[in-house]
């Protein structure tokens, strides 16, 4: 028999590592390509950017947060990250750039403030007129004397004029002191004046019947201060606050009611203002001798006088 000699097979298997991940770096490698390239731009776009958009750039970049939250014009607006818009991201809030003029401030919504309360003040004292009105029809003593007592509506405010007539004046003859129904009219004004807020102006008039010794001693702008005085303190012994009463004046005959008749009784009246805001600051800014010209001077000089 003869000598079989063995066969020896080597059998080599090639393992090859990463199998189907083969191209993996490929994706890396493409991220790291875009990341250089976004790199490179910001780069050039910081290298030609002013040093003032840089500044606004980095403020904006400070809180994120915030101006998320707060909100804004748009998202070129450095106050805003949510909303869309055209604007400049570099601009700060009130940044003007160069070449741009400055925006006018806006006022509408100032002057609508105003106009706002002009007309509920004005409707407040048109309320008042009706109470008025109604207060003296409701009351018996106060209705017969309804043709002495003129009420309107002026650029000064609420007007309330107590007229003497013929036969029934409000003042005893050349004399301050009250008749008792004048006193009741006061009183019933006074109690109606305290529900208003507005300051009281008040004066006396006279008719044009000089004393005997003309105007050098006791005048018809002595008796006129004297009677617009006595209406005061009626007013305000009918319930009005006296803080409320900001001007007490005596104006003789110089504002007659008839100026055709300057003896005519109804010259002889006083006169009641329940004054709007803006004839009260002029009255306060008069008394003061604040005109509108140097108002501002005159605060800039306190200011600087104040420790």
């Amino acid at each position: 028999m003869s000598e079989q000699k063995a066969t020896i097979v080597v059998k080599r298997i090639k393992k090859v590592a990463g199998g189907h991940h083969g191209g993996a770096w490929k994706i890396a490698y493409a991220d790291f390509v875009t990341a250089m390239m976004a790199f490179f731009l910001l780069m050039w776009l910081l290298g030609s950017t002013a040093k003032g958009d840089l500044a606004g750039i980095a403020e904006y970049f400070k809180t994120p947060l915030k101006v998320a939250m707060q909100g804004g014009d748009g998202s070129g607006d450095s106050s805003s990250v949510l909303k869309g818009g055209g604007q400049d991201l570099t601009r700060k809030a009130g940044q003007v750039k160069k070449g741009e003029s400055i925006p006018e401030k806006k006022s509408y919504n100032l002057e609508a403030a105003k106009a706002e309360l002009v007309r509920q003040e004005a409707a407040k004292l048109k309320l008042l007129e009706g109470r008025l009105k109604e207060a003296i029809d409701s009351n018996p003593t106060l209705k017969q004397f309804k043709r002495q007592l003129l009420i309107d509506i002026t650029s000064e405010g609420l007007r309330i004029q107590i007229v003497d007539e013929q036969n029934r004046p409000m003042f005893n003859l050349a004399s301050a002191d009250l008749q008792p129904y004048t006193k009741i009219i006061l009183n019933e004004i006074g109690h109606v004046l305290n529900d208003v807020q507005n300051r009281i102006s008040l004066s006396g008039h006279t008719d044009a019947i000089a004393y005997a010794n003309g105007e050098r001693g006791y005048s018809n702008w002595e008796l006129s201060t004297d009677r617009a005085n006595a209406s005061r303190r009626a007013l305000i012994a009918g319930g009005m606050d006296e803080s409320k009463m900001l001007r007490v004046v005596g104006l003789a005959s110089s504002v007659p009611f008839n100026e055709a008749g300057p003896s005519d009784p109804v010259n002889r009246r006083i006169s009641i203002i329940v004054m709007n805001k803006r004839t009260e600051e002029a009255v306060t800014k008069q008394a003061s001798g604040v005109s509108e010209t140097n108002e501002a001077e005159v605060r800039s000089e306190v200011g600087k006088a104040a420790p």
